[in-house]
């Protein structure tokens, strides 16, 4: 009889029986394990595609985010332009300060600022002056590379104009800006021509303060044109104080300059001496106007003529003076004897 010749597998792996270890012809299917095989080319060219497909999508993600200001970057300090807008701020509290340095210290940057692209890793300041003030002097301070960089969110805005609404609705919300900080940024983005006149900016600048504030802020464009420059607190020039000014100012076209010089002079140590040393000369400026004038005029007596020859003058003391040809001894003593009777 003849002798069986056992076959073996012509793929030994197959059956998940591993090069070189003997198998009862079951492998691991034998002990009821089940098998393990090679993925098929075509699983593998799907999971290939699917991975591409998934990256690229990934990448057109970040990409958009970036582009669209939804990415927090951090980026280098020295690259941020503080001056790439006029900055709606005038000057900085000390204490408000020296209380952002201490968090930034010790909690590092919570909110990003925002920037705008300028070309060649060049960004231009949109908002968040302060933060990169106090980043800046921790950095000088301590040497530290963490307070080289600043957390930036990319921003397009379309316009310049954009850009300052963008700056004065961030420090409206939070710290507030004062009427002065309010003019002066009207005034001076006109001035660069990102609006036609200051009338248009105020209306975008301020489009959703009301009629009544945004008159306000207008009336403080005169202060602006007159005293900036001269002031030294202007941040603290309150509503009514700086109405008083601004009707002052528009009333007499050379009251600026003499108070810059007055200004300057006395060089005010605060805020309170300064405002009333504004107010006194304006109220000295108005006294000095009336005096000059003069008297004032009274106003000419009413006469009248109630028949031919006879005047009747009443003056503003209450006398009644007759005069003229008229005026006859009978009419005298009837007018005498009328009197008398309605008494």
């Amino acid at each position: 009889m003849a002798k069986r010749k056992r076959l073996s597998p012509a793929n030994p792996g197959y059956l998940g029986t591993a090069t070189g270890e003997q198998s009862d012809g079951l492998g691991a299917l034998g002990s009821g394990m089940e098998a393990r095989r090679p993925a098929a080319p075509i699983a593998m060219a799907t999971a290939d595609s699917a991975t591409s497909a998934a990256l690229s999508e990934l990448s057109e993600t970040l990409a958009s985010a970036r582009s669209e200001g939804r990415m927090v970057l951090p980026l280098p300090l020295a690259q941020i332009r503080l001056d790439h807008l006029v900055r709606d701020r005038v000057s900085v509290d000390d204490e408000d300060m020296a209380a952002l340095v201490e968090s930034l210290r010790s909690r590092g940057q919570q909110t990003p600022i925002e920037v705008v692209s300028l070309g060649s890793d060049s960004y231009g300041l949109i908002s968040g002056w302060r933060r990169c003030q106090a980043l800046q002097l921790l950095h000088e301070t301590t040497g530290e590379a963490c307070f080289a960089t600043v957390l930036a969110l990319l921003r397009r805005p379309e316009e310049a104009s954009e850009a300052y609404l963008a700056m004065v609705e961030e420090n409206e919300i939070r710290v507030g800006l004062s009427y002065y900080e309010r003019a002066r940024i009207v005034a001076k983005a006109a001035a660069q021509g990102v609006f036609t006149d200051e009338r248009e900016g105020l209306r975008t600048l301020f489009a959703h303060a009301s009629r009544a504030k945004r008159s306000k802020i207008g009336s403080f464009l005169s202060i602006v044109h007159g005293l900036d420059g001269a002031l030294r607190f202007p941040r603290a020039i309150g509503e009514r104080t700086g109405l008083k000014l601004a009707q002052a100012l528009e009333a007499d076209a050379g009251l600026a300059t003499r108070l810059s010089v007055v200004l300057a002079e006395a060089a005010p140590a605060d805020a309170d001496a300064e405002q009333a040393l504004l107010l006194q000369h304006v109220a000295g400026e108005r006294m000095s106007l009336l005096k000059s004038a003069g008297p004032a005029k009274r106003p000419r007596p009413e006469t009248r003529e109630p028949r031919p020859g006879l005047k009747m003058t009443a003056h503003e003391d209450g006398r009644i003076v007759l005069s003229g040809e008229g005026l006859t001894p009978e009419l005298r003593d009837a007018l005498a004897t009328w009197l008398a009777q309605q008494g």
